[in-house]
């Protein structure tokens, strides 16, 4: 393998295409049909920088998460691995650095870090929060899972709060705020329940490694019976919700929205339960898991269909 695709394996590069989708269509499909002609002058430039921002962080911390699995990944998926074959373990650890580094002043670039200053602090916090999540907290109960589920959703969260005024929020509140408000909140917890459900059904697909070295991930400390019941939950509790949502936009008139959600997500998620249920093998978590990640994928294109109603 050479040097370039070796690079664009380490920082996984579809991983970064999926963040930077969610958050051009939330831009968009969200945020320009709702505000229109009220939409700022160097809206779009500012968006930009947040987005590379974005994708500089999750870069690095896949880089800094894959330096410190390189022991587990030579059990789980030794195929896989490009630290220590194609990259050295000093370049990554560079790379790590430079990233990070960038995405953080991209981000004091992008919004004004005298009256936006907490986002800055969010993003150093994130980079912060994916160095300690590769070196110690993956390997606990649950608090890794938890943390990559937040640091799903703040890659919606983060362009909401670009745009979302506290100051107007508190005194007068436009319509177009609260309605921006509802989505981000619905997206962004869709993005964190669904990033629950596939960090357990991977924690089961990698007991193999993970107990080896030490772990204690969900399967490992409370047994594969109890992790199953635990993703259960929440898929039913997705679904519920789910349901909700599409009895709110039913009377709205929303069909392309409801038959999209019926068909793409909601019946594909019944479907994970269904398998989830029966899985024994890690061939069939494996299943399970990409499963989850093309449901994640439809959710988010599901902001396409509110395009057409806003």
């Amino acid at each position: 393998m050479k040097l370039i695709p070796a690079f664009l394996k380490l920082i996984r590069w579809p991983n970064l295409f999926f963040i930077m989708l969610t958050q051009v269509l939330f831009q968009y499909c969200i945020y320009h049909p709702v505000y229109g002609n009220k939409i700022l002058p160097g809206d779009t430039s500012q968006f930009i920088l947040l987005v590379v921002a974005s994708v500089c962080i999750a870069a690095a911390g896949n880089i800094i998460n894959d330096y410190f699995d390189m022991n587990i990944d030579r059990i789980n998926k030794p195929e896989k691995m490009v630290i220590g074959k194609y990259i050295s373990r000093r370049w990554a650890l560079l790379w790590h650095m430079v990233l990070s580094v960038l995405g953080i002043l991209l981000t004091a670039i992008a919004v004004n870090p005298f009256s936006r200053w907490y986002l800055v602090v969010a993003n150093g916090i994130c980079v912060m929060l994916l160095w300690f999540y590769s070196a110690r907290f993956k390997k606990d109960t649950l608090v890794g899972n938890v943390i990559v589920s937040l640091l799903a959703a703040w890659t919606i969260m983060i362009i909401f709060l670009s745009k979302f005024s506290f100051f107007d929020a508190f005194h007068n509140a436009l319509p177009q705020q609260l309605k921006l408000f509802r989505f981000a909140v619905l997206y962004a917890g869709f993005a964190f329940i669904i990033s629950l459900i596939r960090e357990a059904i991977k924690d089961v697909e990698d007991m193999a490694g993970d107990r080896k070295y030490g772990c204690k991930t969900m399967p490992i400390v409370w047994g594969v019976n109890a992790t199953k019941v635990y993703v259960a939950v929440w898929i039913m509790l997705l679904i519920a919700l789910l349901a909700v949502v599409q009895i709110y936009i039913l009377q709205l008139g929303w069909w392309l929205g409801v038959v999209y959600c019926l068909v793409l997500i909601v019946v594909p998620a019944l479907y994970l339960f269904r398998k989830l249920l029966g899985a024994n093998s890690s061939k069939e978590y494996h299943f399970i898991s990409s499963l989850t990640k093309t449901i994640m994928f439809t959710g988010i294109l599901s902001m396409l269909t509110f395009y057409f109603y806003l």
